[in-house]
């Protein structure tokens, strides 16, 4: 493929991982320039500065419904995050560093906590 494009190059990322959708893609792009906007001059972030930058987006975006879209798009963990990251860095779409790995996505937080539990009635709002 000649100089190919985002579409051309994103269409090759979906037929070598068919694990997550065009969309998760986009959302993960989105959260990287929510992330960066947020900085006080534009560098590169680091694996847990972007996971914390996609949790609020995420919540801004989708609120309650955040953890439903995510798994729709096949995001179920922090780690699918980082494949995501990976699979754009291997396409040409996105640079790293060496210190750069999929590792700096495990275990980032737990989607139920993060994306339902702000959503819960608290206790004082239940009803007796």
């Amino acid at each position: 493929m000649k100089n190919p494009n985002t579409e051309q190059l994103l269409a090759s990322i979906l037929i070598r991982d068919p694990r997550y959708v065009a969309a998760a893609y986009i959302f993960v792009r989105a959260g990287l320039d929510y992330t960066v906007r947020r900085l006080d001059k534009p560098r590169h972030v680091s694996g847990q500065e972007l996971l914390d930058g996609i949790r609020e987006f995420a919540l801004s975006e989708y609120g309650p419904m955040t953890k439903t879209v995510l798994n729709g798009w096949g995001i179920r963990c922090t780690e699918d995050v980082g494949e995501i990251v990976f699979n754009m860095v291997e396409s040409g779409l996105l640079g790293k560093t060496e210190k750069d790995s999929r590792a700096d996505f495990a275990d980032g937080y737990d989607f139920d906590e993060t994306f339902r539990k702000p959503f819960y009635p608290s206790a004082s709002q239940a009803k007796p």
